[in-house]
């Protein structure tokens, strides 16, 4: 896999090895780090979501403490 980037700079796309050369040699294509990929369009496509989810549940332990102080 390549990271081409458009001679304007507008179009960053990751293609295989044999469309990167075609696109190189016919379409004003250039070779960009992968880095500049991730940056522009892999960071910007993923929506940011909250990965931990706190909830209000008790532990075991907890519940069992308050069985316990209820008798």
């Amino acid at each position: 896999m390549k990271c081409m980037m458009s001679s304007d700079g507008t179009n960053i796309i990751r293609v295989s090895d044999e469309e990167a050369s075609k696109l190189y040699h016919n379409e004003n294509f250039k070779y960009v780090s992968k880095a500049i990929w991730k940056e522009k369009v892999r960071d910007t496509e993923q929506p940011q979501e909250p990965t931990n989810s706190k909830t209000n549940k008790l532990s075991k332990a907890q519940k069992r403490h308050l069985r316990k102080s209820n008798k």
